[in-house]
């Protein structure tokens, strides 16, 4: 009975996996590379809910996950990499830079969770290398200037397409997420807007289980909107306000769009192929958010209004010999031409699209917690000055 047993335990270890088994999916790829034969998509269609998973969900667990994030590096990848490994997901780093630029993401996870791989963005071998052992594709890659090597087209577009093309090669990638714009459009006056929806297009095209996360400005501690403005309030004792300050904004915080990322992660596959825009619950005028700024780093603001011909007529000149120079030029902060152009239209969230509520989550109004790191620019320390509505509440006992 015994010997029997047996021999039928030996006859089925020798049978291959089916191709519909989840499993062979992510664990048959050690064969992966440069002459793979090619596959069409085999995204989940039930998301990554099956995946086996060990331990009680804390970073020492294992989520059975295992998620390439490009752009990891960046603003926003800080917070989806502290969210897969809290989770005990195994992250891979591509990063291109410092062997430096990702260190400080190896102490988001448990030991030998977080991978840094280097890789050229422009080699195809390079990218198939770094997703070889993925079943999870996140592309946060994103630029809001151009640089003397990489224009709009290629990062905001070229880039998140080969991505696509190659996760649809693969074979074994079970959930691919584009994070895109809000205000992403063909017809935006923006050239990173117009190449983010181009992106958009071509991914839903050669992947339509993809989900696309389209954020509105994100603030958090690392931002290149708020930390700005009260740098060049504290270096220049004003800030130039673009046009009159009326644009409309929805600024969202940072960590509400890592947890939306994660929501749709985590589901049950019903964020599969759908476009969801991600914008904070409360509207801005760009000179509200700037009052805001300076409420909270209590300086008395003052403001030089540069109408948008003039905005842009300063912001020119470093497009012009962007390319014409043998040298790098300055990064552009305040006027930067395409951003300055970005904000000749109202950014919102559309009335019917899909947001935040739609995964589960409630974003956290900016007001307090969100942007308590613009402390650190108050000249006298965290507790110097007051503002009025803290000396209005001292006075109401």
């Amino acid at each position: 009975m015994i010997k029997a047993y047996r021999k039928c335990l030996s006859n089925q270890s020798l049978k291959p996996y089916s191709s519909t088994s989840p499993l062979y999916s992510i664990y048959s790829l050690s064969d992966y590379g440069i002459d793979h034969p090619r596959h069409g998509s085999t995204l989940a269609t039930k998301g990554v809910g099956h995946l086996v998973r060990k331990g009680t969900g804390g970073r020492s667990s294992v989520s059975g996950i295992v998620a390439t994030v490009f752009g990891a590096t960046g603003f926003l990848g800080r917070y989806v990499v502290q969210q897969l490994a809290k989770m005990g997901s195994q992250v891979l780093v591509p990063f291109r830079g410092s062997e430096d630029s990702p260190r400080h993401l190896k102490l988001m996870g448990d030991l030998g969770q977080i991978v840094p791989m280097k890789y050229n963005p422009r080699d195809e071998n390079s990218i198939k290398a770094v997703m070889a052992k993925a079943n999870v594709v996140l592309n946060l890659i994103g630029r809001e200037y151009e640089t003397r090597n990489y224009s709009f087209e290629e990062v905001n577009h070229a880039m998140a397409e080969q991505l696509a093309m190659i996760a649809k090669e693969h074979g074994g990638i079970m959930r691919f997420i584009q994070v895109s714009c809000l205000g992403a459009s063909s017809s935006s006056p923006s050239r990173m807007l117009r190449a983010k929806a181009s992106a958009e297009e071509a991914i839903l095209r050669e992947l339509p289980e993809a989900t696309i996360m389209k954020p509105a400005v994100m603030i958090g501690t690392e931002d290149r909107i708020l930390n700005t403005w009260a740098h060049v309030a504290k270096k220049w004792s004003f800030l130039p306000l673009i046009g009159d300050g009326s644009t409309k904004i929805q600024p969202v915080y940072v960590v509400d769009v890592a947890a939306a990322i994660m929501a749709a992660l985590r589901d049950d596959g019903s964020s599969m192929g759908k476009v969801y825009e991600l914008g904070g619950p409360e509207i801005f005028t760009v000179h509200e958010l700037a009052e805001l700024m300076y409420d909270t780093i209590r300086e008395w603001p003052r403001y030089v209004k540069v109408p948008f011909p003039i905005a842009k007529a300063i912001a020119s000149p470093r497009e012009f010999f962007l390319r014409k120079v043998p040298f790098p030029l300055p990064t552009p902060d305040i006027f930067n031409l395409d951003q300055i152009n970005s904000l000749t239209v109202d950014t919102l969230v559309s009335d019917n699209a899909l947001t935040f509520d739609n995964l589960g989550i409630v974003p956290h109004k900016l007001k307090g917690y969100p942007i308590e790191y613009l402390i650190s620019y108050r000249k006298g320390g965290p507790s110097f000055g007051s503002t009025i509505s803290e000396k209005v509440t001292g006075t109401e006992f």
